[in-house]
């Protein structure tokens, strides 16, 4: 059992460490005037990505004579940008959120989201930010790196800032321009699937008949580009192509690019960020199109947050924003090698996640019993 003193003594130290890292995140943005908000768990939609599971609850009426189906928010992003609407400048948040059907040494159902937006400002902005955060952390815990099954990386020297077409070349020797579509029509993207699958191939990698652009992009990342990234020095990985954009918005100075990047360290994925997308319109586009391909893979999506699309309707200023998985920072503060090792509880029965979620008598329960499918980018860490 967890609780029993012997047990809680093994990650004692992590967790005296975890409370250090927290009042020094709180410390960084407090010291830039940022807001602390807080926003609800229960939402109506609790993201829109295609390959996250969600927590579902009802909310009945005072009266009980009429129930509400909610969900257990995945990110707190939609609230917050409510926020940004409503007039609020610079806000950061630490909230748990939640994420079914997880559980592995690097992902957790409920985990510590740090998320921080700031109006009227552009995803460069961001990153400088994630230098300062990581460099403050660092000093606030006296360690000179950060450290993961063997790897170090150096927070105080030069970060690598390299672009996803960069980092495929340089650790892929492989031109992703190439296979990039060459337009939105339903030919352009076959033709580039087709290329795709085809050089990647080339590169001893498995194709499947059914893939998408996007599971032969990860399938390369996964292989040849994501090990390489954060080792030595943290590395800030931008620009992915449009179709990855999520909540992004276009690159104004080459639309075939999204503003978005992700932080990475000790070649773990520690966060993602977006120069935000404000036009209603195509974010609806894409939700209804990431709820389409939802239904297509798991028969079951979610409904949209109306609420969100008219609050950027009413108009939400220029803006950029980060989700950032606190316990894998606190893992890489740590030395840890598990989330659990990071986290004060186990869950109510006091098994460990990870073991159920992963012993062939405890598999996930997905919506209509589907088959589970791993989520392609489904990480705690943003």
């Amino acid at each position: 059992m967890w609780w029993k003193a012997e047990t809680f003594a093994r990650k004692k130290d992590n967790l005296v460490r975890r409370m250090a890292l927290i009042r020094a995140i709180r410390g960084f943005f407090d010291a830039q005037s940022f807001w602390e908000v807080e926003t609800p768990v229960l939402q109506t939609a609790p993201g829109m990505e295609p390959h996250l599971w969600a927590f579902e609850t009802e909310r009945l009426s005072p009266d009980r004579a009429s129930r509400e189906r909610l969900y257990l928010h995945t990110s707190p992003e939609f609230a917050m940008k409510k926020l940004l609407v409503a007039g609020a400048p610079e806000i950061y948040q630490i909230a748990h959120v939640f994420r079914n059907a997880e559980g592995s040494t690097l992902h957790s159902p409920e985990f510590s989201m740090l998320e921080w937006y700031r109006a009227e400002s552009g995803y460069r902005q961001i990153m400088d930010d994630c230098v300062g955060l990581l460099r403050t952390c660092a000093e606030a815990l006296k360690i000179d790196a950060y450290t993961y099954r063997g790897e170090r990386a150096d927070p105080f020297g030069a970060w690598e800032i390299i672009s996803v077409c960069e980092a495929f070349e340089t650790y892929a020797e492989f031109r992703l321009e190439d296979v990039l579509p060459q337009g939105e029509d339903a030919q352009a993207q076959t033709e580039s699937t087709r290329l795709f699958s085809e050089k990647i191939r080339e590169k001893g990698l498995h194709t499947a008949p059914d893939d998408r652009w996007d599971d032969l992009f990860f399938r390369l990342f996964a292989a040849r580009v994501e090990p390489a990234l954060g080792n030595v020095r943290p590395t800030i990985l931008y620009d992915y192509p449009l179709s990855m954009a999520a909540l992004a918005r276009q690159n104004p100075e080459d639309p075939r690019f999204a503003e978005r990047f992700e932080m990475y360290v000790c070649g773990m994925e520690l966060a993602n960020a977006f120069g935000e997308l404000t036009d209603p319109y195509i974010q609806r586009a894409r939700f209804e199109a990431d709820m389409a391909l939802k239904d297509k893979l798991y028969g079951y999506s979610w409904p949209v947050d109306e609420d969100f699309i008219d609050a950027l309707a009413h108009g939400m200023p220029e803006s950029a924003g980060i989700a950032l998985g606190v316990d894998r920072l606190a893992m890489l503060a740590t030395g840890a090698e598990t989330i659990q090792d990071v986290q004060w509880c186990e869950d109510a029965r006091g098994e460990p996640l990870l073991s159920r979620s992963t012993s062939p008598s405890h598999q996930p329960w997905t919506p209509n019993q589907i088959s589970e499918t791993p989520p392609r980018r489904a990480g705690n860490g943003g």
